[in-house]
């Protein structure tokens, strides 16, 4: 009878165990699952910043909110080396520690670890105790792991998360942190060229208007805030005559008096920017097509009757009345326009290039205005 018991209570002993590692290997790919939908849920919002109209840096500081919101970070700093020295892009942590935070390159216990592309796990084991890198502070992080930045084995700065709580990340999982910071540096890949065209925005000397640049950051963000915008694009088609028969100075007169006489009559909505020597590129916001022609058919008829002098002829007959003057020559502009309609989300670009080479085939005599 006794026997009988104690073979039963093994069996349920073994039965327990059993059951306890089922449990387990539930548990554990349970987590490996929360794991990975969590990494995939922060790839797909790094993926949607990358793909708002923000600019290259409020991308950045966004992209550090959705680590900090996702991973349940208590610190994390994101510092990039422009060139010339270290800026903090993102960070939660108060702005009297920035200093330090991003001066970590030249701390002797992160150096090893910048050389060899590893991240480094620091922590103290009694409270008042602090970091190396703590110059000043004392009880706001008692852990931290460092990792160093590469884009194509190209040092560009580092990722610090840091915790108040001593050993915080003894037991963390470090290849899902290897791939947020894989992550973080795929973004960079991806924002490096929008910060290149952000750089490149001009302000035009004649025309006192940006260059095409800006419709691809900044002014992307007023076009996209409507679903469907018209682009009109224009060209003044006999500058390059007035260069070429009168003088420079008085078809540069030509493009600034064309574009003040134009830039008074839009509405702040509208973009108007020079895209290129003679050509000219305007977006109509949240407007359709058909709701502009009358208004740029007006706009041609009136520029077109302004009258550009002979710059150089008239300033010499200023300088020097006594003598026989010169005669002044009086020309007026030619517009030739090319209108389509722009789709929110859609390449602007490729709208904008075939707007280009309409006019650029357009007959050289083409004055007028057209859809596509």
């Amino acid at each position: 009878m006794v026997f009988a018991v104690i073979i039963i209570l093994v069996m349920i002993v073994i039965a327990l165990l059993v059951y306890n590692i089922v449990i387990n290997k539930k548990i554990k790919t349970f987590k490996d699952i929360n794991q990975k939908v969590t990494s995939l849920n922060v790839l797909q919002d790094f993926m949607s910043t990358v793909g708002d109209t923000m600019t290259v840096d409020e991308k950045i500081i966004r992209i550090n909110e959705i680590l900090i919101e996702q991973y349940a970070i208590k610190y994390s700093t994101i510092v990039m080396f422009n060139g010339t020295e270290y800026v903090i892009k993102a960070s939660n942590v108060d702005r009297k520690h920035w200093e330090t935070l991003r001066n970590l390159q030249n701390e002797e216990i992160f150096k090893d670890s910048i050389t060899t592309a590893k991240p480094k796990y620091i922590t103290v084991n009694k409270e008042e105790e602090r970091l190396p890198y703590q110059k000043m502070e004392f009880g706001r992080a008692k852990s931290a792991m460092f990792f160093p930045l590469y884009i194509d084995n190209v040092y560009i700065g580092y990722w610090i998360i840091e915790s108040g709580q001593m050993h915080a990340f003894d037991n963390i999982d470090t290849t899902i942190l290897e791939v947020v910071k894989e992550n973080i540096i795929s973004i960079f890949k991806i924002v490096s060229y929008q910060n290149i065209v952000e750089s490149l925005t001009r302000q035009d000397l004649y025309s006192d208007l940006k260059s095409s640049e800006y419709l691809y950051e900044d002014g992307r963000k007023i076009i996209d805030s409507y679903t469907m915008s018209t682009v009109c694009m224009f060209k003044i088609t006999n500058l390059e005559e007035i260069n070429k028969n009168v003088n420079r100075d008085t078809g540069n007169q030509m493009i600034i008096d064309v574009c003040d006489y134009i830039k008074e009559k839009l509405s702040k909505e509208y973009l108007f920017v020079r895209y290129m020597g003679p050509k000219f590129a305007i977006v109509f916001s949240g407007v359709d097509v058909d709701g502009v022609v009358e208004f740029l058919n007006d706009i041609k008829r009136e520029v077109e009757n302004l009258e550009i002098e002979d710059v150089v002829a008239a300033e010499e007959n200023e300088k020097d009345t006594k003598k026989k003057k010169k005669q002044i020559v009086t020309t007026h502009p030619k517009l030739n326009f090319i209108l389509t309609t722009y789709y929110k989300g859609t390449a602007l670009e490729a709208v904008l290039k075939k707007l280009e080479e309409y006019l650029d085939t357009a007959k050289p005599n083409e004055n007028d205005i057209n859809q596509i």
